[in-house]
C-alpha cells in the first residue's frame, strides 16, 4: 500500500508562510473565491492521496508555492499562471478534469496548464535536450510564453532546493538540463539574475571542485576586491567629469560559472583570469558625436592606467555582423592586477541588451529571426511592469514553416512543413528510404506518403523487396530526399538493365541466335521505345516477354538479310565524327567586297573568329601589316576592335551574286535516337549547293550535341539548312556557332 502524503510541521508551517506572501503580493489580482476554489482543489487532491512527492522527496505543493514566489519577484507573472502551475500537477493525473478547470478559473489558466502538460509529453519521448532543435521544438509547443517563464522559475527552485540531496545522480541530470536548455532560455528573456543562478547552481552540483574552488578564492578576495573596484573607478570618474562628458559606470565581478569558463577556455588558473573585475562605461551622447565621445573615454582611461594591445577589441569602427558596438580594452589597474573596460554610449548598450537579442548572441547562443524578435518582445513586455496585460496576447506563430519529430531513441530531427515519412527515412539513410514501407507513428501504423506533425515520434519500417519509384519525388518535399531518390532509380535503372541485357543473351545463346548490337537497337526504336533503359527495365520487370522480343529480333535480322532494296545502316549520333578534308574556298570574279567609296577589287580575307559569308552584315578591319579582315557584325571581337582601334574600321558591304563556296560552323543539340545521324546528313545531301566538311557528334544519357561544318553560298542558304534541321525529329536547337 502507497504511503500516504503528508505535510511535515516544518513543511506546514512554511506554507502558511509563502500563502500569506503570495496573498499580499497578487492578492489584487484575484477574483473573489478563486483562493477558496484553489485550497479546495488542492485539500481534495491531498485527502485522496493524488499528490505524490517527487524523486528528491520534496513536497510538490510547497515546491509550487516557492516557484509562484519567484514567478512574482523575479517575473513579474500574476493570477493565471499562480493557479495554473498549482493545479497543473492533479490534472495531468487525470485527478482534475481540465474541462472543469477551464469554467472555474478561465481560459488564460487552462491556456497555461495545456502548455505545460504538452511540455510534459514531449519530456515522455526521452528527447535530447543538449539539441538547438529540442529548445525550438519546446518553444513551439508551449503555445503560451508564461509556461516557458513557469519552467525556468520552476528549475531554478528545484535547483535550490536540492543541494542536499542523496540522489546525485537526478541531481547532476537536472542541472545538466538547466545549463543546456533553461539557463539560455532564460538569457535569451533577459532574466540575467536567474539565469547567473542557474549556471552557477548547475556548475556546483556538475563540477563540485572548481565551484567551490572559484567561490573560496573570490569570498576571500571579496573586500579587498570591492575596495579595489571603487579605488579603480574613482580616478576615472573625476578625469570624465572634468572633461565635461555626461555618463554612469558599473563595476561588477564575474560570476563563479562565467570565470570556470574563462578558465576551461584559456587554460589557466583563477589567477590568470584577466578580466575578473569588469568596468562598463556607459555615455550618454549625441549619435553625431558618438565615436568621438568613446575615443576620449579610451584616451582618458589608457593615460591614466597601462592597456594591453592584444586585448584592445574595436567594435564601433566595425560594428559586430549583429549590430554590436562598443570598446572593450584590459588596462593593469594599481597592484598590477587587470580591469576589463567597456566603453559605450546609451544608444549602443540598448542595441547590446534588447536590440533583436544582440548581446545573447555576442555571448554565443544561436537563434532564428523569427525567434529572435518575438523573444525579445516578450522581454519589454517584462520589463514594461504592466502587470502583464500584453502577455496574454502572446500566442506562438513560430515555425509555421518548420515540423519537428523524434527517433524512437528521443534523437530530434527539423523538417520543412508538409514533410512526410519518406523525407523522414531518407533523412536517416539511403537504404533505409530505399526500402520504406510505412511508418509507426505514435504506436499508429500509417503509409510513407503520411505528412509529419511537430511532437511526432516516428519508426519507420521497411521491406527488402521495396524498390523506389519515379513517383517518389512527387511525395517527398526535401531536396536531399529528391536527390536520393533519383540516385537509387537511376542505380535500380543500370542494374536492371544489366541484368535484363544478361538475360536477353542467354536466351540467345540457349536458342543459338547472334546476338547482335545494332540490330536490337533497331528493334528497340521499332518497337516505340524512346530510351534503351525503359526497354531493358520493362524486361527486368516481366512486363515485356522476352521470347517475343528474340522473335521479333529474328524478323528484323532477316529482313536486313535480305533487303528488298539498298540501305544504308542506321546509326547512333553515339560518337559519331565524320570530316572531309579541307579544302580552299574559291573565290569567282562576280563575288566582289566594296569597300567605303564604292572601290572595288582590294585584297581581303575573312576573319577566322565569325568566319564571315555572303549575305552577313560586316566591317573591315585594317590590320597592322596594311590588309584588311573582314569581320561580321556581331563578331564576338567587333565591340572591343571598335572600342579600342576605332579609327582602323572601315565600312564593308558585299556586292555581286554570292556564288563563292563559304565554311560555316553550327552547334546542334537534341534527343539522341537511332538515324539520327542518317537524318542529319540525308538533309544536307538532297541540296547541291551544300558542301559538307565534317560532322562530329556525342551523345550522353539519351541526349546528343555537336558540330556540323559545310560550305554554302550566302546567309539566305544558312538560314534554309537551319531551318530544316530544325525540323528533323529530335533535334531541340540549331545555332550559328
Amino acid at each position: 500500500m502507497e504511503d500516504k502524503f503528508e505535510f511535515s510541521a516544518e513543511e506546514r508551517s512554511l506554507t502558511l508562510q509563502l500563502l500569506k506572501q503570495l496573498r499580499d503580493k497578487i492578492g489584487k489580482t484575484l477574483k473573489p473565491d478563486d483562493e477558496l476554489k484553489l485550497r479546495h482543489h488542492l485539500i481534495y487532491a491531498i485527502q485522496n492521496n493524488q499528490i505524490k512527492r517527487n524523486i528528491f522527496g520534496l513536497n510538490p505543493i510547497l515546491l509550487g508555492l516557492q516557484t509562484a514566489l519567484i514567478m512574482v519577484d523575479e517575473i513579474g507573472l500574476k493570477r493565471d499562471a499562480i493557479i495554473a502551475l498549482l493545479l497543473y500537477q492533479i490534472v495531468q493525473n487525470g485527478k482534475a478534469d481540465i474541462e472543469e478547470v477551464r469554467k472555474t478559473f478561465g481560459e488564460g489558466v487552462w491556456h497555461i496548464i495545456h502548455g505545460l502538460i504538452r511540455i510534459s509529453e514531449l519530456y515522455e519521448k526521452n528527447p535530447v535536450i543538449e539539441s538547438d532543435n529540442f529548445r525550438n521544438l519546446l518553444l513551439s509547443f508551449a503555445e503560451d510564453m508564461r509556461v516557458i517563464l513557469i519552467m525556468i522559475a520552476d528549475r531554478v527552485n528545484l535547483m535550490r532546493q536540492i543541494k542536499n540531496t542523496s540522489c546525485k545522480d537526478a541531481q547532476y541530470e537536472v542541472s545538466e538540463e538547466a545549463a543546456y536548455l533553461y539557463a539560455p532560455l532564460a538569457h535569451k528573456l533577459g532574466l540575467y539574475k536567474l539565469k547567473s543562478e542557474l549556471e552557477d547552481l548547475s556548475l556546483k552540483y556538475m563540477e563540485h571542485d572548481a565551484y567551490y574552488m572559484i567561490k573560496e578564492n573570490l569570498n576571500a578576495t571579496k573586500k579587498d576586491r570591492d575596495e579595489y573596484i571603487d579605488n579603480f573607478i574613482k580616478p576615472i570618474n573625476n578625469k570624465l567629469t572634468e572633461a565635461g562628458l555626461k555618463f554612469h559606470m558599473k563595476g561588477r565581478t564575474k560570476s563563479i560559472h562565467s570565470i570556470w569558463q574563462k578558465m576551461k577556455k584559456q587554460k589557466c588558473g583563477f589567477d590568470g583570469i584577466y578580466d575578473l573585475f569588469a568596468i562598463r562605461i556607459i555615455l550618454d551622447s549625441p549619435i553625431e558625436q558618438e565615436k568621438k565621445q568613446c575615443w576620449l573615454v579610451y584616451s582618458i582611461v589608457t593615460d591614466m592606467y597601462q592597456p594591453n594591445p592584444k586585448r584592445l577589441r574595436d567594435w564601433l569602427s566595425i560594428p559586430k555582423s549583429n549590430g554590436y558596438e562598443s570598446l572593450h580594452i584590459t588596462v593593469l589597474g594599481p597592484e598590477n592586477k587587470w580591469v576589463e573596460v567597456q566603453i559605450r554610449t546609451e544608444r549602443m548598450d540598448e542595441v547590446a541588451e534588447r536590440g533583436l537579442a544582440a548581446h545573447w548572441r555576442y555571448k554565443g547562443l544561436k537563434g532564428e529571426s523569427g525567434l529572435d524578435d518575438w523573444l525579445n518582445n516578450i522581454r519589454n513586455a517584462l520589463e514594461t511592469n504592466d502587470d502583464m496585460l500584453l502577455m496574454d496576447q502572446f500566442k506562438m506563430d513560430l515555425y509555421e514553416d518548420e515540423v519537428f519529430v523524434f527517433t524512437p531513441k528521443g534523437d530530434l530531427y527539423k523538417f520543412p512543413k508538409g514533410a512526410t515519412v519518406l523525407d523522414f527515412a531518407y533523412h536517416i539513410h539511403s537504404n533505409v528510404g530505399n526500402r520504406c514501407t510505412g511508418a509507426r507513428i505514435n504506436n499508429k501504423i500509417v503509409p510513407f506518403r503520411e505528412v509529419l506533425h511537430s511532437g511526432d515520434q516516428v519508426e519507420i519500417l521497411t521491406n527488402n523487396n521495396q524498390k523506389p519509384k519515379q513517383d517518389w519525388i512527387n511525395i517527398v518535399k526535401t531536396s536531399r530526399a529528391k536527390s536520393k531518390i533519383r540516385l537509387a532509380i537511376k542505380e535500380t535503372t543500370i542494374k536492371d538493365g544489366a541484368y535484363a541485357k544478361e538475360l536477353l543473351e542467354r536466351k540467345f545463346k540457349n536458342r543459338k541466335i547472334d546476338y547482335d548490337d545494332s540490330i536490337m537497337a533497331h528493334l528497340i526504336k521499332k518497337l516505340g521505345f524512346k530510351e534503351v533503359s525503359e526497354f531493358y527495365k520493362q524486361i527486368a520487370d516481366e512486363i515485356l516477354d522476352v521470347n517475343t522480343v528474340i522473335e521479333k529480333y529474328v524478323e528484323v535480322k532477316n529482313h536486313q538479310e535480305n533487303p528488298t532494296g539498298s540501305q544504308s545502316p542506321t546509326r547512333s549520333a553515339e560518337e559519331f565524327n565524320y570530316e572531309i578534308p579541307e579544302s580552299d574556298i574559291t573565290k569567282n570574279n562576280d563575288d566582289v567586297l566594296v569597300i567605303d567609296q564604292d572601290l572595288k577589287g582590294i585584297d581581303f580575307q575573312l576573319a577566322k573568329c565569325c568566319h564571315p559569308i555572303y549575305g552577313d552584315s560586316i566591317f573591315g578591319f585594317v590590320t597592322v601589316s596594311g590588309g584588311i579582315k573582314i569581320h561580321r557584325s556581331d563578331c564576338p571581337n567587333a565591340s572591343e576592335l571598335r572600342k579600342r582601334f576605332g579609327y582602323r574600321i572601315v565600312k564593308a558591304r558585299w556586292s555581286g551574286k554570292g556564288s563563292s563556296q563559304y565554311s560555316i560552323t553550327l552547334r546542334v543539340i537534341g534527343n539522341d535516337d537511332i538515324g539520327i545521324v542518317n537524318n542529319i546528313t540525308s538533309v544536307m545531301s538532297k541540296d547541291d549547293s551544300i558542301t559538307l566538311r565534317s560532322i562530329n557528334i556525342d551523345s550522353h544519357d539519351g541526349l546528343f550535341s555537336g558540330n556540323i561544318s559545310v560550305q554554302l553560298n550566302n546567309t539566305v542558304k544558312m538560314e534554309a539548312l537551319i531551318k530544316k534541321l530544325r525540323t528533323i525529329k529530335g533535334v531541340k536547337q540549331v545555332v550559328r556557332i
